[in-house]
């Protein structure tokens, strides 16, 4: 786990903001997932690998409270303490790895853009399972954005596990049902194509 935290410290210590290929002006897909899952002004969100993401500014604009934003990089996290000011009061800032020990109270909806196709073992990712299953109320939503099968192998230097809606849905198994997934291609700022699969997992326990 340490060694995580250092390659993504050294990630964000070295690029800026548009130098790494996830960079996104605007979450709009994340945004439009979340609206299908009912996020409303009083609903708790965690946003795990939430890094320098726009999407927390996006959330604060929209007025919710209840707001986590969990990475293993406490530089991306710094960062984005930053660039809130004085708005950075109001989300709770986690620096864990998420298949670590850490808790927050029960959330609503469980968001991940782009980090569990990083977990390669089957040990990490029955541990984030574990997190998430200890984390998302009964009845919660899980969105979860990962490379799609026809994505690229590798990211930042690290190889990744890429999903279709279907076969994400059989690694979280039950009680998590698929309700909703959508295809995407992610532009980078370099302007390449990246294959993305954004799927929305009902925790029907």
């Amino acid at each position: 786990m340490i060694e995580r935290a250092d390659h993504w410290n050294r990630v964000y210590t070295t690029k800026g903001e548009q130098g790494v290929s996830w960079f996104e002006i605007s979450p709009e897909l994340s945004l439009a997932m979340l609206d299908s899952a009912g996020l409303r002004p009083s609903t708790c969100i965690i946003d795990v690998g939430g890094g320098e993401s726009k999407l927390v500014d996006r959330l604060l604009e929209r007025g919710l409270k209840c707001i986590a934003i969990l990475d293993v990089s406490t530089a991306a996290l710094d960062r984005a303490r930053a660039r809130l000011g004085n708005s950075a009061n109001i989300p709770t800032w986690i620096a864990a790895d998420v298949t670590g020990d850490w808790s927050v109270p029960p959330m609503d909806i469980w968001h991940d853009r782009a980090l569990f196709h990083f977990l390669t073992t089957p040990e990490d990712r029955s541990r984030y399972i574990a997190n998430l299953k200890k984390t998302i109320k009964r009845g919660g939503e899980v969105i979860i954005a990962t490379f799609a099968p026809q994505g690229p192998p590798t990211c930042s230097g690290l190889p990744v596990v890429r999903y279709s809606p279907e076969s994400l849905a059989e690694t979280f198994g039950e009680p998590f049902v698929l309700s909703d997934h959508r295809p995407h291609v992610h532009r980078t700022p370099w302007g390449t194509d990246q294959a993305f699969q954004y799927s929305r997992l009902t925790y029907a326990a």
